[in-house]
């Protein structure tokens, strides 16, 4: 049986290390992170997801800058917050919580975000630096970079090896790639038109599972050995649960932890670490922030 990558255990770790270096940071320039997190309307799932942010952000001692909007607010209205949290010089992060309602236009909010406090890590020259030799982005998609942690603290070596991302959307599929090439494993992109996917995968030292299709990959499909992480979770009906329905990866896990040498459960893998991500690149991006200020005028003094 493969061993179970533990995503809950390697973001404890992780927020507990962003916890340490918070208090430092308070000590050193006495300033703190703040993380912003735009909201509009009242989804249920996207207030979970926003109120479990406003929880992680206070365990490591990052500060919160809330903005609730209802669903009737405007475009300007919204853009008017991402520019104000743009100009406070106390927010190292700016989170915008997707999706919003139809009426706004994503694309031109996210584009208002600074690329300073992009900690989403999807401003395109965010992106492109990411896809370059020798440069580095200021900010890494979350998901994927909390893929790449899994990996490195799980002991999985990546460079020389043989990687497969199955899925190429903006958000996971294509960092991911670009993250491995930057480890220097060798990778393939499997997607919607790819023939014979399965041979592919097969081939592969380290699959990372991006589809949105549940179940996609078999153990069949699996080299032996192999380090699976599974960045799928999709929906599926189970009258066994009280909810009427259970969360599965895109990867067959039964079959493929016969086969597998190492491999992230759903949930319980990715998940956990796409927020501590989030954390981390916020405190980076504050300690970049004292780094800059101290370099000019001595050590921060804004709370």
């Amino acid at each position: 049986m493969a061993q179970i990558i533990d995503g809950k255990a390697i973001a404890a770790q992780v927020r507990s290390e962003i916890k340490d270096a918070v208090v430092e940071m308070k000590a050193k320039y006495n300033k703190v992170p703040g993380l912003a997190v735009v909201i509009v309307g009242e989804r249920p799932d996207s207030k979970t997801y926003v109120r479990m942010k406003r929880k992680m952000c206070a365990e490591v001692g990052i500060r919160s800058f809330d903005c609730d909007l209802p669903e009737t607010a405007t475009q300007e209205e919204v853009l008017r917050k991402v520019r104000d949290f743009n100009k406070n010089k106390d927010v190292h992060g700016i989170l915008v919580q997707l999706p919003m309602p139809a009426h706004i236009n994503e694309e031109e909010v996210l584009a208002a975000i600074s690329i300073e406090k992009d900690v989403d890590g999807f401003h395109p020259i965010n992106i492109g630096k990411l896809g370059m030799r020798g440069r580095d982005p200021l900010f890494t998609p979350c998901t994927p970079k909390g893929c790449i942690v899994l990996l490195q603290r799980s002991g999985v070596v990546m460079k020389g090896k043989k990687a497969v991302v199955v899925g190429r959307s903006n958000i996971v599929g294509m960092p991911a790639a670009m993250l491995l090439l930057k480890q220097d494993a060798t990778v393939t992109i499997v997607h919607s038109r790819t023939p014979n996917p399965e041979e592919i995968v097969k081939q592969a030292d380290i699959v990372v599972a991006a589809a949105g299709q549940a179940g996609m990959i078999k153990g069949s499909w699996l080299k032996p050995g192999c380090a699976v992480i599974d960045v799928g979770t999709n929906s599926v009906d189970d009258p066994t649960k009280k909810a009427g329905y259970r969360l599965t990866g895109d990867v067959e896990f039964e079959q493929a932890s016969k086969v597998a040498g190492k491999i992230t459960p759903v949930p319980g893998g990715v998940g956990p670490m796409t927020i501590a991500m989030l954390l981390q690149n916020c405190l980076e991006g504050a300690q970049r922030d004292c780094e800059n200020h101290g370099r000019k005028r001595g050590p921060c003094t804004i709370m």
